[in-house]
């Protein structure tokens, strides 16, 4: 269910806005909807696990929130995430 810390790492990479960046919105966006597509294909084998779909809907939310805010701080770099990432906005 969670990403190891090699795919972590290379999410970071991908998507750090600065050298030492490990921390920005896009990076945070990026590891979130990692771990939504891992929990995604988990409920189709547990249909009844409610425990961890209550942590699935923790982070669908604060994905949300910090697309939120970068859609308010800078809208270029909110539209090429969402391209890079394959989000539905």
């Amino acid at each position: 269910m969670a990403i190891t810390q090699e795919r972590k790492h290379e999410l970071i990479n991908e998507y750090k806005t600065h050298e030492n960046d490990t921390g920005s919105a896009e990076v945070q966006i990026a590891i979130l909807t990692e771990e939504i597509n891992s929990l995604n294909t988990h409920f189709k084998l547990h249909k009844k696990d409610n425990h961890s779909r209550r942590g699935l809907f923790k982070m669908v939310g604060k994905r949300k929130r910090l697309l939120k805010y970068l859609r308010e701080t800078d809208v270029q770099r909110y539209r090429d995430l969402i391209a890079k990432l394959g989000l539905r906005r």
